[in-house]
């Protein structure tokens, strides 16, 4: 069985240093502040994207041992803290409860709040970024804070409307999930001096890898028995429609499709509708449909390596693309 302490061994001792970067740049005053940034940063999840970071860095670096450098952890730093305020401001705006069967930020000391220190925790990232001169690192990775807003809104309007299509859909995964993962594999390798062409090909790797994640986390929503640190079916309760269900919709009549886009409008206050969504989407194929467009990705990220030697950081990115295929199963 593949494990993300697997995959993290051959960079045991980078993401130890990025730990220790991160402790000592992200600190506030007051008490207050305080304790919810300590918080909100000793419930970060997986570091799926500093992990990214140091694998990529280690995979292009020109000799052993460099990845081990202040940049690489920069780098590490800017994108995983774009990612915590991100997902606090996305339970503020779900108005959700938990994150990871934890209580939310938002939760534990109110929506108004959990807004100040995600805004926090982005100004304080840009700050040491910028204080550190390292620009070119700068401007690669906080562009995709854009991505991220544009993505979330697009969603909103998507569920607003009941009007997603496939090219919707895709687009806003890119936009909130993909598109970060690809500055995550990218910045490692820009952060050891790696070629245009070497960059280029680590964001596509990360790219594929970040779409095929998203599909997976969707496909997951669906399942009650999966670990995702959200409730089963959340996404059918907030109005989503994610690519499992559009599979289903894309294959139905005119009459049918209202039949479930008017039980979808229901989710949010009636289980009944969540079930026979829910159940409908398996039976009919979504899930199944959903599982091939996410390996399809997989097999592009893999694909994106296959220039590079063999070796345990290579072999470890890959083991990353079989650990997103295969978690909660």
């Amino acid at each position: 069985m593949i494990t993300l302490e697997n995959i993290r061994k051959p960079v045991t001792a980078e993401l130890a240093a990025f730990e220790e970067f991160v402790e000592r740049q992200f600190t506030a005053e007051g008490e207050l502040l305080s304790d919810m940034l300590r918080y909100a940063l000793s419930a970060r999840g997986k570091g799926i994207r500093p992990t990214l970071v140091m694998l990529s860095a280690a995979m292009n670096a020109p000799v052993r041992g460099a990845a081990t450098g202040r940049r690489a952890c920069l780098a590490a730093m800017l994108v995983e803290m774009i990612h915590v305020a991100s997902l606090i401001h996305d339970d503020v705006i779900d108005e959700a409860d938990t994150r990871r069967g934890h209580a939310s930020v938002n939760a534990r000391w109110q929506s108004h709040k959990a807004v100040i220190l995600g805004d926090y925790i982005l100004a304080r990232n840009m700050s040491i970024g910028l204080q550190s001169g390292q620009f070119d690192l700068v401007t690669h990775i906080c562009g995709s804070m854009a991505a991220l807003c544009e993505g979330e809104v697009l969603q909103d309007e998507c569920a607003a409307n009941r009007t997603m299509t496939r090219k919707s859909y895709l687009d806003i995964i890119y936009k909130k999930t993909a598109c970060l993962l690809g500055v995550s594999s990218s910045a490692g390798a820009l952060a050891v001096g790696a070629t245009r062409d070497k960059v280029t090909t680590m964001r596509r790797f990360g790219e594929a890898l970040g779409m095929a994640f998203q599909i997976q986390d969707d496909i997951l929503d669906y399942t009650p028995t999966a670990q995702t640190g959200k409730p089963a079916c959340n996404d059918l309760r907030e109005g989503k429609i994610t690519l499992p269900l559009l599979s289903v919709l894309e294959r139905a009549s005119e009459e049918r499709r209202a039949e479930l886009i008017d039980r979808l409008g229901r989710c949010h206050e009636d289980d009944a509708a969540v079930e026979y969504l829910r159940s409908t989407v398996e039976q009919e194929g979504g899930l199944r449909q959903a599982g091939e467009v996410m390996k399809g990705y997989i097999t592009r990220a893999v694909e994106m390596l296959s220039d590079y030697e063999d070796s345990e950081y290579r072999s470890a990115l890959v083991n990353l693309c079989a650990y997103v295929a295969e978690r909660d199963r």
